[in-house]
């Protein structure tokens, strides 16, 4: 009887030790399984951001990225700036090539795929080539996300120290512009235009109203200090910041505010600059002076007055010397 107790001991043990021996088995594959997935992830993983770091490579490093914000209607806008202060044909590609600044009218597309409007813009873009296309759909109250679709997209296209953003009924000096970016150039974070504090509007009938104007405190409060929609120009660090955070970066119904908005909070140097914001009256006075401006418009009509017709005379009257963009030494890039 003992024999068989014993027997039935070492029969348990045995089993005991075979479900032990088991269980651990499929641990051990647990285990494996977990770190096959992980390495294959780690791979995944690796592979991303060596084609981001083979991307960035590819890049092609320049001084400035101008984008001139531009509409399907606004043709004749465009041309007097071609015909003007915006350099055409080789002379825009040898500005690229030359003195690191590209200059682009940017456009999304229409609501429609390929409408008329869209196969103008490729129309005119074959004769001229100079739009930035965006993804983006086109629209006066999507001005804010194509702000931040354009600075994402360019940032993605080209490595440049200053990304600078226009409307197309400004008039600007592309070489006092380039000189005075160039002074800032070293400083890693810098916000660079007129910077004002408007007041929030909260009426319906407003033309600038701000829906979300409860945020801002009580009525009658102004805005954070901002720059002007007309001209601003941010560093890279900024514009790489705004393409990595561009899905929780919040839009406010003016583009303006908006861009002020994602860089409360932040270590950012906001240079107010007066030549950014020079009325058409003052900018002749200044180049009569010898000091022309960055950047000529009219507060009343938030760009230059009648543009179409007047591109011209503001150019001549407040425009620098067709040598200037080309004498200016700011093309060294590190």
């Amino acid at each position: 009887m003992q024999e068989k107790s014993h027997e039935k001991d070492v029969a348990e043990e045995v089993l005991k030790t075979h479900k032990a021996i088991e269980s651990l088995g499929k641990s051990v594959a647990m285990l494996q399984k977990q770190l096959s997935v992980r390495h294959g992830y780690q791979q995944v993983v690796d592979v991303s951001t060596t084609n981001t770091s083979t991307e960035r490579n590819q890049r092609k490093k320049v001084f400035m990225v101008i984008g001139i914000n531009t509409a399907f209607s606004s043709r004749q806008r465009r041309d007097s700036l071609r015909e003007t202060w915006m350099p055409q044909g080789e002379k825009l590609e040898k500005l690229e090539k030359e003195k690191g600044t590209v200059v682009k009218f940017m456009i999304g597309h229409s609501a429609t795929p390929h409408s008329i409007l869209d196969k103008e813009i490729d129309s005119e873009d074959a004769q001229y080539k100079d739009f930035f296309r965006l993804d983006h759909v086109e629209g006066y109250y999507n001005l804010s996300a194509k702000t931040k679709t354009f600075f994402s997209s360019a940032v993605a296209t080209w490595d440049a120290e200053f990304y600078v953003k226009i409307d197309d009924d400004v008039h600007v000096n592309l070489g006092m512009l380039a000189s005075t970016l160039a002074l800032h150039r070293h400083k890693p974070r810098v916000y660079i235009g007129c910077m004002k504090s408007g007041p929030v509007l909260t009426k319906k009938t407003a033309k600038y109203r701000e829906p979300e104007f409860w945020k801002f405190g009580e009525e009658g409060n102004k805005y954070f200090r901002h720059a002007t929609g007309q001209i601003y120009a941010i560093s890279k660090d900024l514009t790489t910041y705004i393409s990595n955070n561009q899905p929780i970066l919040h839009k406010y119904a003016n583009e303006d505010v908006t861009l002020g908005s994602w860089f409360i909070g932040l270590e950012v140097e906001h240079i107010n600059d007066g030549n950014f914001y020079c009325s058409t009256p003052d900018c002749q006075l200044k180049a009569e002076a010898g000091e022309v401006c960055v950047a000529s418009f009219d507060w009343t009509c938030s760009g230059v007055c009648k543009s179409v017709g007047r591109m011209w005379m503001v150019h001549m009257f407040c425009g620098e010397d067709d040598k200037a963009v080309w004498d200016a030494n700011y093309n060294s890039l590190r």
